[in-house]
């Protein structure tokens, strides 16, 4: 199945750091050949151990009551929480159903609030996605868009591979080119940090089949508003 879909909102996608070339290469999270060689609790205790040094090297007492565990703390919280979608098994199970009652207009799942993590400085990126499709003789458990959304932002990212990501999961699932994923988020990295200037958002598409068409993609957009 060919897949198109524009990697931007015509005339709303741009660069708000100023300082960084947000560009991905590919759609799939750069991993190495043997990243899960280790089992979750041994990169748990890996992470813990070098957190502390971490810890050590910017000059925090790490025999504090309130620090001494934070080493563990963080760990479990990359491994087990914001970095969750990295592993496969944690991928959530599609639940497809017939659709017996011959809906085929515009299906809209709006307002999908994510957190994800920015892999050019490890802190967060928060917003909100959009994701549609034309139904065949399938349609998805609502819920499921949710999840495939949270399976893919709880990874190290950049919004342009989330958004292609969501989008070209989706057309595989649904066995359709007719998918269209739009995101608004916020990165931390300009509002903590560099220019730290808060209220910035960056938008990002992905469109698919139909939504390429223009009356299509503005009754989305209609939607939307």
């Amino acid at each position: 199945m060919q897949i198109q879909y524009q990697r931007a909102l015509a005339g709303q996608m741009a660069s708000v750091s100023g300082e960084e070339d947000h560009f991905s290469s590919g759609s799939q999270t750069p991993l190495r050949p043997d990243a899960f060689a280790m089992s979750a609790e041994e990169k748990v205790h890996d992470i813990a151990y070098h957190f502390r040094s971490i810890m050590h090297t910017l000059g925090l007492d790490l025999s504090d009551d309130s620090l001494k565990d934070t080493p563990m703390r963080v760990a479990k919280m990359y491994v087990r929480e914001l970095f969750s979608g990295l592993d496969p098994v944690n991928k959530p199970a599609i639940s497809l159903f017939n659709n017996s009652y011959g809906y085929g207009q515009l299906l809209l799942e709006k307002n999908i609030p994510f957190v994800s993590q920015c892999e050019h400085h490890f802190v967060p990126i928060r917003g909100k996605a959009h994701v549609a499709y034309f139904a065949g003789d399938k349609v998805i458990g609502l819920s499921k868009l949710n999840r495939i959304v949270d399976y893919f932002a709880r990874r190290p990212q950049v919004q342009e591979r989330l958004t292609v990501q969501i989008g070209q999961e989706l057309q595989q699932a649904l066995s359709t080119e007719d998918v269209a994923v739009i995101i608004d988020a916020e990165h931390m990295c300009v509002s903590m940090r560099g220019i730290r200037q808060d209220g910035c958002s960056t938008v990002s598409s992905f469109y698919g089949g139909r939504f390429n068409n223009a009356s299509v993609k503005n009754e989305l957009l209609l939607q939307l508003k």
